[in-house]
């Protein structure tokens, strides 16, 4: 529990920093001692809940119009996601997502920008990326990260945004889990055990976020990412192999 509740800490206060990752660094670090199963619902249970405590501060920030299309583009893409997830092996295909992501966030921290709005229609190939990796390697975040931080909209727009983006996303999944039977009680309680260092993780995140120049903050936030498509990539070579 001690270990648990230090990965929990440091998720929840990179979340609360740049509005995502909470999923990436809990699964991955918990998976050492845990089945998936195990803790995935739990996962969800606390990400849904971190982005209820961070949206009513950002709610008047986030972009409405452009997340509705990119959920649109969720909606379509899932569903073909979740086909070549019985039809494709999904290590390889986490690993070759892992390095595109790493290398689409090395170009962006090198100081590469989308100059324009982007149209409807791109902004909903973003959301369909999303979907597809979503449904077939429960990996859909980078692409929508990717999307809003190459974006010329401002870094606080981005982030809350996202934050808006994953309870959607969260909520579905957590929805499929219950209707699953794979979230039980058991998996409330773990999380409302792991509530309160995730709060003080989302707390110190939230306020390093406003302390934060926008110019750094976009840096960390694509090194953030860097790392996290290293942990995918690490993990999934790992799944091949063995």
């Amino acid at each position: 529990m001690l270990f648990f509740s230090a990965t929990v800490l440091v998720a929840g206060y990179v979340r609360g920093y740049g509005g995502f990752g909470f999923s990436m660094i809990t699964v991955a670090a918990l998976s050492l001692f845990c089945a998936p199963a195990q803790v995935v619902p739990v996962v969800l249970i606390l990400e849904v809940s971190a982005s209820l405590y961070l949206l009513p501060g950002i709610w008047r920030l986030v972009n409405w119009p452009i997340l509705s299309w990119l959920l649109a583009g969720v909606a379509v893409g899932t569903p073909v996601g979740v086909w070549m997830l019985g039809n494709v092996s999904p290590a390889p295909m986490k690993m070759a997502v892992a390095v595109i992501i790493f290398s689409l966030a090395l170009m962006l921290r090198q100081g590469f920008v989308v100059k324009r709005r982007l149209k409807r229609p791109e902004t909903m190939a973003a959301g369909l990326a999303s979907g597809v990796l979503n449904g077939a390697a429960a990996i859909g975040g980078p692409p929508a990260i990717l999307f809003f931080f190459s974006s010329p909209v401002g870094a606080a727009i981005s982030r809350a945004s996202l934050i808006a983006f994953f309870l959607v996303t969260d909520i579905l999944a957590a929805g499929f889990c219950i209707a699953a039977s794979l979230m039980t009680v058991g998996h409330a309680r773990q999380a409302a055990i792991l509530a309160l260092p995730m709060a003080a993780g989302l707390f110190l995140g939230k306020r390093a976020f406003f302390r934060t120049p926008e110019t750094v903050f976009k840096r960390r936030v694509l090194l953030y990412l860097m790392m996290l498509s290293l942990l995918i990539l690490i993990r999934s070579a790992k799944l091949f192999l063995t």
